[in-house]
């Protein structure tokens, strides 16, 4: 089953650890202070890649009740503390059941302990991020009341008693999809064309993040999105809103990907992703891109590089995207070409720039990506890696890989167990939402759908698992 479905915020830490790992094959397409979120987090203390073996007693999502799909659709950390945002109304852990609705927090140590913070947002929130403090959450998403204040699509709230703080204004005429606080500035994306009553800059603005009102540092008149047709004229894409749906801070805090459906992006020519540099007085275009990001994958996934993250030293760009395959790749034409279905690596030159290598997954999406010195992290519910000659079947070489998979980062070649096995395997469910790395570990945002409790092989970490660094 093919699941048409948005993902989540992707991010990337500088980590410093080493783990043993069995041969990787190579059946791989190729060419030759931390910033997290806008959260304060510990220094990274290791290289990776991960064990993969989850952590025993982090929160979960409660079982699937066969009906609606409870999901984390972002985690981000700040100080000692995790905070988790998406779509759901109680978190378990242990034997205990909480409510909490798309909004909560818990210890970022073992016994991984669920605070009693509770915002109750009554509708899905996208994204969160934490000011340096750690006493501020801004929150974005799809909602009109937090802790029984109106509050539409953004809000602050205080960490402590989740009360609004009603002196950040809060509201915007359409859905948030991401926040990155980088120093004095919000940055906020989203299909809002405006945003606490002060911009007019559609789909993303920079907000003064003690008043919420636009501080000017981003001016980007993002506009555009991308309709396509077969030679014949019989499939067609479908409508796709302009917007603005992900963000990842580079390791050194300066750069910014921005990910989305558009194609005019600061008077230049972009199409699903740019690079800001955060340098200047004013946030700007870098000369980064490629003609790669323009091509076209099916009619029902226009937009498809819905995630990227970066490498610990910032000069590598990985991408994780839907999209099926090509839109005019007769089927049965083998091997699959383009970005569609696929984990990929881009130089980040400020310059035009051709991947370095692709991995297909054979037709199944990932949703995102997390990196550090010795592996890049993919997830999403596909089943195979390395499958450049399947479409929803292995292909010849193709390896199983359910859920997600650790790749090397200088081929992007699977890594794998000592019996040739994927390293890394998860419950496939919907989808991993979003990876984040942390000094602890990968954290692995997802749903309670099915199979998606199981992480690992391990069962008890629907929505939530943490693939530790080995002591």
């Amino acid at each position: 089953m093919r699941f048409l479905r948005a993902s989540r915020r992707s991010r990337s830490v500088t980590i410093r650890r080493r783990f043993a790992l069995g041969g990787a094959a190579s059946l791989v397409t190729g060419a030759a202070a931390v910033i997290l979120a806008g959260t304060a987090v510990p220094a990274a203390a290791a290289t990776g890649p991960v064990s993969p073996t989850p952590a025993s007693g982090t929160p979960q999502l409660t079982a699937y009740d066969g009906v609606t799909t409870d999901q984390v659709r972002q985690l981000v950390q700040c100080g000692s503390t995790m905070y988790a945002v998406g779509t759901f109304a109680t978190i378990k852990r242990g034997s205990t059941t909480y409510t909490r609705n798309n909004v909560f927090s818990f210890s970022a140590t073992s016994p991984y302990q669920v605070t009693a913070w509770d915002p109750n947002v009554n509708g899905i929130v996208n994204t969160i991020g934490l000011s340096s403090d750690c006493t501020t959450a801004y929150i974005g998403g799809k909602f009109t009341s937090v802790h029984g204040t109106a509050a539409t699509n953004i809000a602050a709230i205080d960490t402590t008693t989740g009360v609004v703080n009603t002196g950040f204004a809060h509201s915007a005429n359409g859905q948030v999809e991401t926040i990155v606080r980088y120093g004095t500035h919000l940055l906020v994306g989203g299909y809002f064309g405006t945003i606490n009553a002060s911009s007019a800059h559609k789909y993303m603005a920079s907000l003064n993040p003690t008043t919420g009102k636009d501080d000017g540092f981003v001016n980007l008149n993002i506009s555009g999105n991308y309709h396509f047709c077969n030679s014949a004229g019989t499939k067609c894409s479908g409508s796709n809103a302009t917007r603005v749906y992900n963000q990842q801070l580079s390791n050194s805090g300066t750069l910014d990907l921005v990910e989305g459906d558009f194609t005019s992006v600061g008077g230049q020519s972009r199409q699903q992703i740019f690079m800001l540099d955060l340098s200047g007085a004013t946030a700007a275009v870098t000369p980064w891109t490629s003609t790669e990001f323009s091509e076209n994958c099916w009619y029902s996934e226009p937009f498809y590089l819905q995630a990227a993250s970066w490498s610990p030293d910032d000069s590598t760009v990985y991408v994780a995207t839907t999209g099926y395959r090509p839109y005019n790749l007769p089927g049965g034409s083998y091997p699959l070409s383009g970005l569609c279905d696929a984990a990929a690596a881009f130089p980040a030159a400020q310059q035009a720039v051709s991947h370095k290598w692709i991995n297909y997954t054979g037709c199944d999406s990932l949703y995102s990506t997390a990196a550090d010195a010795g592996a890049a992290y993919f997830g999403g519910h596909e089943r195979w890696s390395q499958n450049p000659n399947g479409c929803d079947f292995a292909g010849p070489g193709a390896i199983s890989a359910s859920g997600m998979e650790g790749l090397s980062p200088a081929t992007g070649a699977l890594l794998r167990n000592a019996q040739g096995g994927s390293l890394y395997t998860r419950g496939r469910g919907r989808g991993a939402d979003d990876m984040l790395v942390t000094n602890a570990g990968l954290w692995i945002a997802s749903d309670n759908y099915n199979n998606a409790n199981y992480c690992g092989g391990v069962s008890g970490h629907a929505g939530i698992c943490l693939l530790p660094y080995p002591a």
